[in-house]
């Protein structure tokens, strides 16, 4: 039986220690799951935002290369009906009969030279003209045509649209050119009228070859074109499996005039876009292996999710390491501060491992040693503080304002004034009681208020001349304040404002709270200073204090600062009433600003 209940306290400790290991574990867990939901969203946004991008910027290069094609196209178009009407072609197709054998070899050379020369501008792009004459049944071309006028192949190819091949039986899958026939005729397209101008227009399947070339060499595309029916036109250096493939999926899904689509082809993904050129109605694919460009972000997902896995093993393996060489110390430690905490400076704590808690354990049981001497010397040091600040207060108490005071007691009960005797001892008894109090080291505003009422009470006793009026919100009452913070400043006003002067006497004493800061104004019609008077006293507010200066002003700034923080301050300047004035500013904490909102005014 004992020996279970020796057993009991070691199984509960044992369990805790258990249970504080698989929080630790789980606490590491929970750690990996946001990261792992975070890198998966951010890693899947980031593998749509660069699909997409690609998926744009393919687009904008295909609209590009087809732009081109068309352009090109166009100027074909446009230099057919330009060469239609060009007076040398009309005399060409003349309804006179050429009698002049060199007239004829000039027009015939001028007519191949405008073609050449339209031919030549680009070497990307090499084109090929005839001018089909009907009249004269002739034709001139810019190129080694193998057979002459054909009247048939005019009527077979006058469809006015381009055509791939020139409508001659040749096979399907050899590559042909593309042809357009024009011609100024009013008849119906295809109509010939027997003197009908044709103009031939035509460009080899090596052009669109060319340009494919290009815009490969450019990107990581392999582009082709495609017409349903027709054997495509590859690039030269095409992957001539991956487009077989790719035909038969656009044989079996027509592709729209601008399409984009992610094709899986041999089990990867290929994005493939096409845009449908405007005159020759074919389509100009691209097929990009999405699979290499986004093969970095997968790869780097995999090495996350490794990472992760060895981080959570380590992890573990490191909680299981910290708990015993740590956890362990640091609540054999926690258990003997406790008792410490409690009084029982005893307690001692060994290590059998020489390590930093071995040292720790030998500085806690010096410190349990010595603690209850260091909890005595500073119990001594506390009263010994208490009592000096005490009889500090004391000494600043002005010997001459209290004999000036029992001098005005005594004279008053002498004339037999019991009233002035009564006020005078009321005050001072009152103003001397708060002045000498140090229960705490703040208090509230009202509190200061009552006191400057005290005191400026007992100088109008001595001085009839001296009036005061004060008006302070009824919501800075409450705040909390140093003591004796009003008190220095009203007492300069008194005996360096009014008592300097015969004509002299109002002070006004106003306060307000806004921003998060109170103020309080202080006034008089004294003398007060010059700017450069002002200007110096302010600078030495933040001065360390000098023996020429006096220490009411200056203890109190720095009481104030040291209270609310580097925002408050004093601040010294010339009076409404033409004498001096004093601001006191300071930040009010937040726990004041919650005080009941009010006015006052006391006279």
């Amino acid at each position: 039986m004992h020996t279970w209940k020796r057993f009991m306290p070691f199984q509960k400790g044992a369990r805790s220690r258990f249970s504080l290991f698989a929080k630790i574990n789980l606490l590491i867990i929970v750690l990996f799951i946001p990261i792992l939901i975070m890198y998966t969203y951010s890693n899947n946004v980031t593998y749509d935002v660069v699909s997409k991008e690609l998926q744009i910027s393919n687009t904008k290069q295909l609209t590009f290369l087809s732009s081109q094609i068309d352009s090109r196209i166009n100027q074909m178009m446009d230099f057919s009906l330009i060469l239609s009407r060009d007076p040398n072609v009309r005399a060409f197709n003349g309804l006179n009969l050429w009698e002049d054998r060199y007239d004829q070899m000039q027009t015939r050379y001028v007519i191949q030279e405008k073609m050449m020369l339209q031919s030549g501008v680009t070497d990307i792009w090499p084109t090929r003209y005839a001018v089909h004459s009907q009249q004269n049944e002739d034709v001139i071309a810019n190129y080694n045509r193998d057979t002459g006028y054909d009247k048939d192949y005019l009527k077979k190819n006058m469809s006015g649209q381009w055509t791939y091949g020139d409508q001659t039986v040749e096979s399907k899958d050899e590559l042909q050119a593309f042809y357009w026939f024009y011609t100024d005729s009013l008849a119906q397209p295809g109509m010939l009228t027997g003197s009908n101008l044709v103009i031939e227009a035509s460009f080899s399947y090596e052009n669109i070859q060319n340009m494919l070339d290009t815009y490969k060499a450019g990107g990581q595309g392999d582009p082709f074109f495609y017409h349903q029916g027709n054997a495509p036109i590859m690039n030269r250096s095409a992957d001539k499996q991956l487009s077989d493939e790719l035909i038969r999926y656009l044989d079996t899904h027509s592709p729209e005039d601008t399409t984009q689509d992610v094709v899986e082809l041999n089990g990867k993904k290929y994005l493939v876009s096409s845009v449908k050129s405007t005159y020759l109605d074919w389509h100009l694919v691209d097929v990009i292996p999405l699979y290499q460009i986004l093969q970095p972000i997968s790869l780097s997902q995999n090495l996350f999710y490794i990472s992760m896995i060895l981080l959570l093993v380590v992890g573990i393996s490191v909680s299981i390491l910290l708990y015993q060489n740590v956890q362990y110390p640091i609540q054999k430690l926690l258990k003997g501060l406790r008792r410490v905490e409690q009084g029982d400076y005893s307690v001692r704590l060994y290590s059998k491992n020489q390590n930093e808690f071995s040292f720790l354990f030998r500085r806690f049981n010096d410190m349990s040693h010595q603690i209850q001497d260091l909890i005595e010397n500073v119990f001594h040091e506390k009263i010994r503080a208490r009592e000096a600040t005490l009889k500090q207060l004391q000494a600043q108490i002005n010997p001459h304002f209290l004999y000036n005071c029992l001098g005005y007691i005594i004279n008053m009960a002498q004339m037999k004034d019991e009233q002035a005797v009564v006020s005078m001892a009321h005050n001072l008894s009152a103003y001397y009681r708060y002045t000498t109090r140090m229960e705490r080291e703040t208090s509230s505003l009202q509190e200061e208020i009552k006191l400057l009422i005290n005191y400026l009470d007992i100088q109008k006793l001595r001085n009839g001349r001296i009036e005061y009026h004060i008006d302070i919100p009824e919501n800075m009452l409450s705040q909390s304040v140093p003591r004796l913070m009003l008190q220095p400043m009203v007492e300069n006003s008194v005996i360096h404002g009014v008592a300097k002067s015969y004509s002299s006497g109002e002070i006004r004493i106003t306060g307000e709270s806004s921003n998060g800061y109170g103020k309080i104004y202080i006034d008089d019609d004294g003398p007060g200073l010059s700017p450069e008077q002002y200007e110096a006293l302010n600078l030495k507010m933040q001065e360390p204090l000098q023996e020429e200066m006096g220490c009411g002003l200056w203890n109190t700034n720095q009481r104030m600062m040291h209270t609310f923080g580097s925002h408050s301050y004093l601040l010294f300047g010339p009076s409404p009433l033409g004498g001096f004035r004093t601001e006191i500013i300071w930040e009010i904490p937040i726990k004041d600003t919650d005080s009941d909102k009010g006015n006052t005014d006391t006279n």
